[in-house]
Protein backbone atom coordinates (compact mmCIF):
# COMPACT_ATOMS: atom_id res chain seq x y z
CA UNK A 1 0.00 0.00 0.00
CA UNK A 2 1.44 3.31 -0.78
CA UNK A 3 2.00 5.97 1.51
CA UNK A 4 3.85 9.56 1.81
CA UNK A 5 5.26 11.65 4.62
CA UNK A 6 3.21 14.37 5.12
CA UNK A 7 5.28 17.80 6.78
CA UNK A 8 4.00 20.28 8.29
CA UNK A 9 6.59 22.55 10.96
CA UNK A 10 8.86 20.96 13.52
CA UNK A 11 5.91 18.06 12.60
CA UNK A 12 6.33 14.78 9.94
CA UNK A 13 3.42 12.47 9.45
CA UNK A 14 3.85 9.32 7.57
CA UNK A 15 0.19 8.82 6.11
CA UNK A 16 -1.01 5.57 4.32
CA UNK A 17 -2.74 6.06 0.89
CA UNK A 18 -6.28 4.75 0.77
CA UNK A 19 -6.89 2.92 -1.93
CA UNK A 20 -10.13 1.67 -4.02
CA UNK A 21 -11.60 -1.96 -3.16
CA UNK A 22 -9.95 -4.45 -5.43
CA UNK A 23 -11.93 -7.04 -7.71
CA UNK A 24 -12.27 -10.08 -5.65
CA UNK A 25 -9.56 -12.22 -8.05
CA UNK A 26 -6.58 -9.49 -6.13
CA UNK A 27 -8.11 -9.91 -2.51
CA UNK A 28 -6.23 -13.26 -1.57
CA UNK A 29 -4.13 -12.99 1.47
CA UNK A 30 -0.58 -13.59 0.95
CA UNK A 31 1.72 -15.50 2.94
CA UNK A 32 4.67 -18.10 2.93
CA UNK A 33 3.71 -21.69 2.17
CA UNK A 34 6.84 -23.47 2.49
CA UNK A 35 10.84 -22.69 2.88
CA UNK A 36 13.03 -24.99 1.37
CA UNK A 37 16.88 -24.93 2.32
CA UNK A 38 19.08 -24.90 -0.53
CA UNK A 39 22.68 -24.12 0.98
CA UNK A 40 24.16 -23.39 4.88
CA UNK A 41 27.46 -21.83 5.52
CA UNK A 42 28.81 -20.55 8.82
CA UNK A 43 27.25 -17.15 8.96
CA UNK A 44 23.98 -17.34 6.09
CA UNK A 45 21.97 -19.79 4.32
CA UNK A 46 19.76 -19.85 1.41
CA UNK A 47 16.19 -20.57 1.16
CA UNK A 48 13.67 -21.13 -1.04
CA UNK A 49 10.26 -19.42 -0.18
CA UNK A 50 6.88 -20.60 -1.42
CA UNK A 51 4.18 -18.29 -1.08
CA UNK A 52 1.19 -16.91 -2.38
CA UNK A 53 1.11 -13.50 -4.23
CA UNK A 54 -2.51 -11.39 -4.03
CA UNK A 55 -3.65 -12.76 -7.26
CA UNK A 56 -3.46 -16.61 -4.92
CA UNK A 57 -0.92 -17.51 -7.37
CA UNK A 58 2.15 -19.48 -6.07
CA UNK A 59 5.36 -18.33 -6.21
CA UNK A 60 8.72 -18.58 -5.35
CA UNK A 61 11.58 -16.86 -3.85
CA UNK A 62 15.25 -16.73 -2.80
CA UNK A 63 15.69 -15.94 0.74
CA UNK A 64 19.01 -15.19 2.46
CA UNK A 65 18.71 -15.51 6.35
CA UNK A 66 21.36 -15.27 9.68
CA UNK A 67 22.52 -18.58 10.98
CA UNK A 68 22.76 -16.48 13.79
CA UNK A 69 19.70 -15.65 15.14
CA UNK A 70 18.73 -17.63 18.31
CA UNK A 71 16.04 -15.68 19.45
CA UNK A 72 17.26 -12.09 19.91
CA UNK A 73 15.00 -9.23 19.22
CA UNK A 74 16.72 -8.52 15.62
CA UNK A 75 20.02 -9.97 14.26
CA UNK A 76 22.18 -6.69 15.34
CA UNK A 77 22.17 -3.14 15.73
CA UNK A 78 23.59 -0.59 14.29
CA UNK A 79 24.82 2.64 16.56
CA UNK A 80 24.70 6.61 15.39
CA UNK A 81 26.94 7.93 18.02
CA UNK A 82 26.80 11.61 18.82
CA UNK A 83 30.28 12.97 19.93
CA UNK A 84 29.71 16.10 21.87
CA UNK A 85 32.58 18.20 23.10
CA UNK A 86 32.78 21.76 24.91
CA UNK A 87 32.94 24.60 22.16
CA UNK A 88 32.81 21.85 19.27
CA UNK A 89 29.73 21.35 16.71
CA UNK A 90 27.69 17.85 17.84
CA UNK A 91 29.51 15.29 15.43
CA UNK A 92 28.63 11.68 13.88
CA UNK A 93 30.94 9.29 14.26
CA UNK A 94 31.73 6.96 11.70
CA UNK A 95 33.69 4.24 10.65
CA UNK A 96 35.73 2.33 7.37
CA UNK A 97 35.25 -1.22 6.79
CA UNK A 98 36.38 -3.72 3.69
CA UNK A 99 33.54 -5.19 2.68
CA UNK A 100 34.74 -8.59 0.49
CA UNK A 101 30.42 -8.15 -1.02
CA UNK A 102 31.43 -4.83 -2.55
CA UNK A 103 35.19 -5.39 -3.03
CA UNK A 104 35.52 -2.26 -1.41
CA UNK A 105 35.84 -0.16 1.58
CA UNK A 106 32.49 1.22 3.02
CA UNK A 107 31.94 4.28 5.27
CA UNK A 108 29.09 2.86 7.81
CA UNK A 109 28.11 3.41 11.38
CA UNK A 110 29.20 1.29 13.82
CA UNK A 111 27.67 -2.06 13.83
CA UNK A 112 27.38 -5.82 14.69
CA UNK A 113 25.59 -8.50 15.35
CA UNK A 114 23.84 -8.97 18.78
CA UNK A 115 25.65 -11.98 21.33
CA UNK A 116 23.03 -14.37 23.13
CA UNK A 117 21.30 -13.46 26.08
CA UNK A 118 22.12 -9.73 25.06
CA UNK A 119 20.29 -6.77 24.87
CA UNK A 120 19.99 -4.29 21.71
CA UNK A 121 21.49 -1.68 24.19
CA UNK A 122 24.22 -3.41 25.76
CA UNK A 123 25.36 -4.91 21.72
CA UNK A 124 25.63 -1.09 20.67
CA UNK A 125 28.02 0.33 23.24
CA UNK A 126 29.96 -2.75 22.79
CA UNK A 127 30.47 -2.45 19.63
CA UNK A 128 30.66 1.29 19.77
CA UNK A 129 33.55 0.52 22.33
CA UNK A 130 35.26 -2.01 19.69
CA UNK A 131 34.88 -0.53 16.70
CA UNK A 132 35.82 2.92 18.14
CA UNK A 133 37.22 3.12 21.22
CA UNK A 134 34.47 5.45 22.55
CA UNK A 135 32.35 4.91 25.54
CA UNK A 136 29.12 6.83 25.78
CA UNK A 137 25.33 6.08 27.21
CA UNK A 138 22.42 4.90 25.19
CA UNK A 139 19.81 7.78 24.42
CA UNK A 140 17.31 5.71 22.17
CA UNK A 141 17.15 2.59 20.50
CA UNK A 142 14.80 1.57 17.64
CA UNK A 143 12.34 -1.66 17.35
CA UNK A 144 13.55 -4.09 14.97
CA UNK A 145 13.61 -2.28 11.61
CA UNK A 146 14.64 -4.56 8.39
CA UNK A 147 17.57 -4.37 6.52
CA UNK A 148 16.79 -5.15 2.76
CA UNK A 149 13.52 -7.17 2.79
CA UNK A 150 13.87 -7.95 -1.07
CA UNK A 151 16.97 -10.36 -0.40
CA UNK A 152 17.01 -11.01 3.59
CA UNK A 153 14.75 -11.56 6.43
CA UNK A 154 18.24 -9.67 8.31
CA UNK A 155 16.65 -6.97 10.97
CA UNK A 156 18.53 -4.27 13.50
CA UNK A 157 18.20 -2.05 15.92
CA UNK A 158 18.94 1.37 15.46
CA UNK A 159 20.88 2.71 18.77
CA UNK A 160 21.45 6.33 18.97
CA UNK A 161 24.49 6.64 21.36
CA UNK A 162 25.49 10.18 22.98
CA UNK A 163 29.44 10.35 23.97
CA UNK A 164 30.93 13.37 25.93
CA UNK A 165 34.14 14.25 24.36
CA UNK A 166 35.05 16.12 27.47
CA UNK A 167 35.79 12.57 29.33
CA UNK A 168 39.34 11.98 29.81
CA UNK A 169 38.46 8.09 28.46
CA UNK A 170 37.22 9.87 25.07
CA UNK A 171 39.97 12.23 24.80
CA UNK A 172 42.17 9.74 23.26
CA UNK A 173 40.05 6.56 22.51
CA UNK A 174 41.81 3.62 21.58
CA UNK A 175 39.78 0.91 19.02
CA UNK A 176 39.36 -2.96 20.00
CA UNK A 177 39.20 -4.28 16.60
CA UNK A 178 38.38 -7.91 15.60
CA UNK A 179 38.82 -10.12 12.82
CA UNK A 180 36.60 -7.84 10.81
CA UNK A 181 39.29 -5.12 9.94
CA UNK A 182 37.17 -2.03 11.17
CA UNK A 183 38.94 1.48 11.30
CA UNK A 184 37.02 4.34 13.45
CA UNK A 185 36.79 7.38 12.58
CA UNK A 186 40.06 9.12 14.89
CA UNK A 187 42.05 6.42 12.04
CA UNK A 188 40.54 8.88 9.48
CA UNK A 189 42.18 11.89 10.97
CA UNK A 190 38.76 12.51 11.81
CA UNK A 191 37.76 13.64 8.14
CA UNK A 192 34.76 10.88 8.31
CA UNK A 193 33.31 12.41 11.33
CA UNK A 194 29.83 14.49 10.57
CA UNK A 195 29.32 17.22 11.80
CA UNK A 196 25.42 17.98 11.73
CA UNK A 197 25.70 21.22 13.03
CA UNK A 198 27.89 22.84 10.14
CA UNK A 199 25.25 22.25 7.90
CA UNK A 200 28.65 20.85 5.77
CA UNK A 201 28.14 17.11 6.49
CA UNK A 202 27.34 16.01 2.78
CA UNK A 203 30.46 18.18 1.49
CA UNK A 204 32.53 16.64 3.39
CA UNK A 205 31.74 13.05 3.38
CA UNK A 206 31.22 13.16 -0.38
CA UNK A 207 35.10 14.57 -0.97
CA UNK A 208 36.25 11.81 1.28
CA UNK A 209 34.26 9.37 -0.57
CA UNK A 210 35.95 10.19 -3.77
CA UNK A 211 39.60 10.87 -2.30
CA UNK A 212 39.49 7.04 -0.76
CA UNK A 213 37.10 5.80 -3.38
CA UNK A 214 34.18 4.44 -0.58
CA UNK A 215 31.03 3.31 -1.14
CA UNK A 216 28.26 5.18 1.56
CA UNK A 217 26.24 2.75 3.17
CA UNK A 218 22.26 3.32 3.00
CA UNK A 219 21.73 4.30 6.35
CA UNK A 220 24.30 6.71 6.25
CA UNK A 221 23.56 8.12 3.61
CA UNK A 222 19.94 8.70 4.28
CA UNK A 223 20.70 9.80 7.74
CA UNK A 224 22.60 12.30 6.02
CA UNK A 225 20.27 13.81 3.87
CA UNK A 226 17.76 13.90 6.55
CA UNK A 227 20.04 16.65 8.28
CA UNK A 228 20.31 18.43 5.46
CA UNK A 229 16.89 18.75 4.53
CA UNK A 230 16.23 19.60 8.43
CA UNK A 231 19.23 22.21 8.89
CA UNK A 232 18.36 24.08 4.68
CA UNK A 233 14.71 23.53 4.44
CA UNK A 234 12.82 23.26 7.52
CA UNK A 235 9.84 25.21 6.94
CA UNK A 236 10.01 25.32 3.33
CA UNK A 237 6.53 24.73 1.63
CA UNK A 238 6.56 23.11 -1.92
CA UNK A 239 5.50 24.56 -4.75
CA UNK A 240 3.95 22.59 -7.61
CA UNK A 241 3.90 23.28 -10.85
CA UNK A 242 0.71 22.03 -12.78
Amino acid sequence: MPCWIHKTPGDYKVKMAQQEPAESSQNTKQSIISEELISEGKWVKLEKTTYRDPTGKTRTWETVKRTTRKGQSADGVAVIPLLQRTLHYECIILVKQFRPPMGGYCLEFPAGLIDENESPEAAALRELEEETGYKGDVAECSPAVCMDPGLSNCTTHIVTVTINGDDAENVRPKPKPGDGGTCPARGLALSAVWCSGSGRGTVNCSALVADEHLTVDARVYSYALALKHANTKPFEVPFLKF
